[in-house]
C-alpha cells in the first residue's frame, strides 16, 4: 500500500513537471474569447494584423496617449531641438497638477536645484506615467500644452492615423486636471481607436526603437539621495523583473504603455519579442487593472504559437504564361519581365498553400491589349507583384506603407529602343499584306 501511494506520488509530481514546462497554450482566433471592448495584434516588423476585435472603436485610450508624447519628444531630439539634458522650468499649472496625489505622478518643484532634464521627466512618464512631468516636457517643447497638443494632432494625421483626438498631452480627462487643461471643453478627453493606437507604436517602435530602453525598465529612483527621491515602479505589470508584477511577468515583454480612467477603463499596448519576432498588441477597455495583462497574454501567447514568416516566392519570379510582354514600336516585339524582389509574409502555421503569387500589371504602362509602347528601358514597372489569400480571417496591414511593402515590382529585364520609320514602315506593309493573304486563305477555305 505504501508503495503504491509513493508510486502515485511519483507520477503526480511527474505529470505536474511535464504541465509546467510545457509551452503556452496555442489558441485558435475564434477561441481567444477576449474579455475587453477592443484590441489588435499586430506583427511589428512586416505590419500585418494577426488578430482584431473591434479594432475601429473609438475609445479613451487613457495614458496610452503618452506614446505620441514620447514620439514628439524622441522626434526634437532627432532634430537638435532639444536634448536629454535640457533643463526643464515648472510653470503654475505642472506644479499644481504634480502636487495631485489622486493622479500618478512625480512631485516637481519650481524652485528645482538643479533644474529637472528632459531626460528626467521623460523617464517619469514612460516608467511611472506622471502626468505633471508629462506636461512639463510638452511646455518645453511647444512652449504651451494648448500648442503642444495641436503638435500631436498633426502628427497623428501625418502618421496616417483616421480615428482620433487629442485634446491634452496626458490622456487624463480634461476635468481631472481640475481647471489646468490645455484650451478647450473641461469635459473633453483624448479618443483613439485600437488600430490607431496599434499604429502609432509601431510608428514609434519604427521610427525611434531606442524607446524601449526606457519603457523596458522595471523600475528606477526619481531624483535619487535628494528630498524629492521618488522610487518609481513600472505600471506594466508584464516587464520581467517587475518588483510589483505579482506573477503577471511575460517573457520578451519590454513596453509600452499602460492607461486607465474612470471612462476609459483598463488599457494596454504591449509589445514582446521572442526569437527575432516581435509583435504589438493593443487591448482596450477591459474591467480590471490585472484583466488586460492577462487579455494581452492571450494575444500574445496566440501570436507567437500560431505564426512564422514564410517566403512565398523567390526574388526574380516570372508570372506563369508572362514571362515576356509584347512591345509595339520597338526594336524588339517582346521583352522579359520578372519581379524584383522575394515576397515574405507572416502566417499562421500549416497556411502556406493558400497563399498564390498574383500579377497586377499597371494600366499606365500597358495598353488595352496588354502591350508596352518603345522605347522600354530596363527596370521599368510594368506591374506588381501580390499574394493572394485564399483562407479566412485576413485583417490586411497596419498602415498602406506595409501593405505595399508586401508586394514586389514587376520590371522590364532589358532595354527596347523604338524603331525607325522604315523599320515600323515595312512591318506596316508586311502587316497590310499579310492581312490580305489571310483573307485570301480564308476566303478558299471557303469554297470547300
Amino acid at each position: 500500500m505504501k508503495q503504491t501511494v509513493i508510486l502515485l506520488l511519483t507520477m503526480a509530481l511527474f505529470v505536474t513537471g511535464m504541465v509546467t514546462s510545457l509551452p503556452s497554450k496555442s489558441y485558435a482566433a475564434p477561441n481567444l474569447q477576449l474579455e475587453a471592448e477592443s484590441a489588435i495584434l499586430v506583427d511589428a516588423e512586416t505590419g500585418k494584423i494577426l488578430f482584431q476585435k473591434n479594432a475601429d472603436l473609438l475609445l479613451p485610450p487613457a495614458s496610452m496617449t503618452k506614446m505620441m508624447t514620447e514620439y514628439l519628444v524622441l522626434e526634437a531630439i532627432d532634430k537638435g531641438k532639444i536634448n536629454w539634458d535640457t533643463p526643464v522650468k515648472i510653470s503654475d499649472r505642472v506644479h499644481k497638477v504634480s502636487q495631485d496625489s489622486s493622479l500618478s505622478n512625480v512631485w516637481l518643484r519650481q524652485d528645482a536645484d538643479p533644474d529637472y532634464t528632459i531626460k528626467e521627466l521623460f523617464e517619469a512618464a514612460a516608467i511611472y506615467s506622471a502626468n505633471g512631468a508629462t506636461m512639463a516636457i510638452a511646455e518645453t517643447i511647444a512652449g504651451s500644452e494648448t500648442h503642444f497638443v495641436k503638435m500631436m494632432n498633426d502628427k497623428a494625421k501625418e502618421l496616417g492615423l483616421k480615428k482620433y483626438n487629442f485634446v491634452n498631452s496626458t490622456g487624463l480627462n480634461n476635468r481631472d486636471l481640475k481647471g489646468n487643461h490645455p484650451a478647450g471643453g473641461a469635459e473633453d478627453m483624448n479618443m483613439m481607436s485600437a488600430r490607431d493606437t496599434a499604429k502609432l507604436a509601431y510608428h514609434l517602435l519604427k521610427d525611434y526603437p531606442e524607446v524601449l530602453d526606457t519603457a523596458k525598465i522595471p523600475d528606477k529612483m526619481f531624483r535619487k539621495g535628494t528630498a524629492d527621491e521618488n522610487h518609481m515602479i513600472n505600471w506594466n505589470w508584464m516587464i520581467p523583473d517587475n518588483p510589483q508584477g505579482y506573477g503577471l511577468s511575460y517573457e520578451g515583454v519590454d513596453g509600452l504603455k499602460t492607461g486607465s480612467t474612470d471612462l476609459a477603463g483598463y488599457s494596454f499596448t504591449g509589445t514582446a519579442q521572442r526569437n527575432g519576432v516581435r509583435l504589438i498588441s493593443v487591448v482596450m477597455k477591459a474591467d480590471s487593472y490585472n484583466a488586460r495583462f492577462e487579455e494581452t497574454r492571450k494575444l500574445l501567447d496566440y501570436g507567437f504559437n500560431n505564426f512564422s514568416k514564410k517566403e512565398i516566392v523567390k526574388a526574380d519570379y516570372e508570372v506563369k504564361g508572362k514571362s515576356s510582354l509584347p512591345v509595339i514600336k520597338g526594336k524588339e516585339k517582346k521583352v522579359a519581365v520578372q519581379s524584383t524582389d522575394a515576397l515574405s509574409v507572416v502566417i499562421a502555421n500549416g497556411e502556406e498553400d493558400k497563399y498564390k503569387p498574383k500579377a497586377v500589371w499597371s494600366k499606365k504602362a500597358l495598353n488595352d491589349k496588354g502591350e508596352l509602347t518603345a522605347p522600354v528601358k530596363k527596370g521599368d514597372q510594368v506591374g506588381t507583384l501580390k499574394l493572394e489569400y485564399s483562407g479566412k480571417d485576413d485583417f490586411g496591414y497596419i498602415t498602406e506603407e506595409a501593405s505595399k511593402k508586401a508586394s514586389s515590382p514587376i520590371v522590364a529585364q532589358a532595354d527596347v529602343e523604338k524603331a525607325n520609320w522604315f523599320v515600323l514602315m515595312m512591318r506596316g506593309i508586311g502587316g497590310f499584306f499579310g492581312d490580305i493573304w489571310t483573307n485570301v486563305v480564308d476566303s478558299i477555305k471557303g469554297l470547300f
